[in-house]
Parts: structure tokens; sequence; C-alpha cells
């Protein structure tokens, strides 16, 4: 379990023969899972200064390898008794998602961020998101898009300074919108379900 809130940045070794070799202030050990840019994944070497985790061809197959160079946020696993910030994040890449428009609005920057049709029902205006590993608030859902305002201090200590239009991005979707909605969806309706009705569902409860 993480919470998506990035420890740093690792700086990227080589990615050869499946094996991704990082350089990080932080200790691994063997065995460790380490989300990397939001994939959960297990350190399998360690030496002085770096450490490695193993991509199958299946997990390269769903990530954004292209983000997979230079720079990479890590977050290790939490431990009993951590403070829980961010939210939940089980480290499993969903989908991926593609930047359409990145604006500048005062302050803060906004991003306008498709996924594909099948996992917009997931996401929740002010519901999270994991973008690459890092937790953020959904602040308007669009038609199989999602829009982001991201402060200057976050696009400064992540891969969001480097994302360009048409960057593609490990999403993970939150774990309670998956759940609340197969466990409110009938198996045997053809009516879509919205947001709406399962709140209209709850408040019967």
């Amino acid at each position: 379990m993480f919470t998506g809130l990035i420890r740093e940045m690792a700086e990227v070794i080589s990615l050869k023969n499946s094996f991704l070799t990082l350089k990080a202030k932080y200790k691994a050990k063997i065995g460790d899972s380490i989300a990397v840019n939001g994939a959960c994944l297990t350190v399998v070497r360690v030496s002085s200064d770096t450490f490695a985790v193993e991509l199958s061809p299946e997990t390269q197959s769903i990530l954004a390898m292209e983000n997979y160079r230079n720079r990479v946020h890590i977050e290790p696993a939490m431990m009993m008794g951590d403070r829980f910030e961010g939210h939940i994040v089980q480290g499993h890449v969903d989908c991926l998602g593609t930047i359409k428009s990145i604006n500048k609005n005062g302050n803060s920057t906004d991003f306008i961020i498709s996924l594909p049709s099948e996992y917009s029902k997931y996401i929740i205006p002010k519901g999270s998101i994991t973008i690459d590993g890092v937790s953020l608030t959904v602040n308007e859902v669009l038609k199989d898009a999602f829009r982001l305002t991201i402060i200057p201090h976050t696009i400064k200590n992540t891969l969001f300074e480097s994302y360009k239009i048409g960057s593609k991005v490990n999403l993970e979707t939150d774990m309670f919108a998956r759940y609340i909605y197969n466990m409110f969806k009938p198996s045997d309706s053809k009516e879509d379900l919205t947001w709406d009705k399962v709140d209209r569902i709850m408040a019967t409860y």
C-alpha cells in the first residue's frame, strides 16, 4: 500500500533486460516494494548506491515507459505506524492517460488528461487520482477526460515539469470508487450507473 506522496526523484541508471536500475537517497533492501511512477515493483538487486527492480514484459506493456528514463518518482510501501496522508494507492496501474492540454491559470496550471472510456466511470469530481504515482485531486470531470489543477511546488518537484501535450502517464483510479461502483451496479442491468444514482442508493440506507 502507498499514499501517492512521492518520497524522492530517483535517477535512472539503466533499463536493460527488464531490470530498471535506480540511484536514490533511499536505501532499499532486497524484497522491498517500491512504487516507481506509480507501479508497485519489487527490489531484486542492491549495491552501495543503487538498486534494481524487475519489470516483466506484461508490466512494461501497460506502463508509460517513456517516463522511465532520466528521473522517476519513487515511494516505498507504507509501514505500520507510518503517518497516512495522500490517499490509499495500491500501485496497480489501471490504464494510460494522455495529456491533452496544459494551461496556466494564475499561480497554478491546469492539466486536462484523457483516458479510455471504460475507466471514466471511476473518476469523481473532487475525488482522488494517481498520476505516475502522484496523489492528486480531480477538479473537473469531462467526457472521457478530467482536469487537474497543479500548484508550482508540485510541478517543480515531480515529472509534471517535463510533461507535454501528448505525453502518456500511468493512471490509477481511486480504489474506493472502483469498489463502490461495482458494489452498486446490478450485474444484469444495461443501464449506465452514475455517481448521482449511487448517491441516491446510499441515501436510502
